[in-house]
């Protein structure tokens, strides 16, 4: 199509002059407004029935018109039998120097488009990433805020969301509720086993499967260990984690058994 348009404008050229040049300048020019305003309008639907993040689908649009607008005006210096060698040149130039001065903007860019392509987490996501946790409150191209349990607005730097380990707790929808719980060397361990497995049975927000799991962990210094494993919905999970300490430690004072708390004995030396 362009090396067609290019032998009619050369036809043009010769039998008109430079009065010629400007309508056929100003053919391009309404040709390529319109193809660009088509190509952008496909790549648009295109888009819309895409699995992309609408933050990557504005980009793309933009980029994509700033790629052909540069190309129209290209072949406008080319009708106009201006050499485009040294505009080229400058371009190059010039892209090389911003890409070193904005390294790191770049690198937060690239990571920006990752996390919209991979989608490893998403808006209203809980998730963890070098110590900060918050819910996913805003991505962006450059950054991502979160907002933590308190009310606090954090901004990661894509680039540093890309690369590093990002624990998402909202991905999946069940979640274990992970509790250990400490009872005298004097104390009946399956009676301990037995009270926290009717608490668990006992409360709603604990499902069945897959099923709790109950048993000593470790045998401390001063206290058996014992440790409960029980699954939830993740959006109970705050409450159950609360639940099962609390009522336990209730049940577990009702039956009399034994949870020991640190001591020091202190022996006196005679004068």
């Amino acid at each position: 199509m362009i090396n067609a348009l290019n032998d009619a404008i050369e036809k043009i050229g010769v039998f008109g002059g430079p009065i010629a040049k400007i309508i056929a300048v100003a053919a391009v020019l309404i040709i390529g407004f319109i193809t660009i305003k088509i190509i952008n309008g496909v790549l648009k639907k295109a888009l819309s029935r895409s699995r992309l993040d609408e933050v990557l689908h504005k980009f793309i649009l933009n980029c994509t018109k700033v790629v052909l607008l540069i190309l129209l005006v290209l072949i406008v210096l080319s009708v106009l039998g201006i050499s485009m060698a040294p505009f080229v040149t400058v371009l190059g130039t010039c892209g090389a120097a911003v890409a070193l001065a904005l390294k790191d903007s770049l690198s937060n860019f690239a990571g920006g488009i990752l996390i919209m392509i991979n989608k490893p987490f998403g808006k209203g996501d809980f998730i963890e990433v070098g110590g900060v946790s918050g819910k996913v409150h805003e991505i962006d191209l450059m950054s991502s805020k979160l907002v933590t349990l308190d009310n606090k607005i954090i901004t990661i730097p894509n680039g540093r969301l890309s690369t590093d380990t990002v624990i998402n707790y909202s991905d999946q929808t069940t979640r274990r509720v992970d509790c250990v719980f400490g009872i005298g060397y004097g104390s009946d361990i399956r009676q301990a086993k037995e009270i926290i497995a009717k608490v668990i049975a006992e409360s709603p927000m604990f499902i069945d499967d897959p099923a709790p799991v109950i048993g000593v962990k470790d045998l401390d210094d001063s206290a058996v260990l014992i440790e409960a494993l029980a699954w939830c919905a993740n959006s109970d999970y705050n409450a159950a984690r609360y639940y099962l300490k609390e009522q336990v430690k209730i049940e577990l004072d009702k039956a009399g058994v034994d949870i020991p708390f640190p001591q020091v004995t202190v022996h006196m030396a005679e004068k």
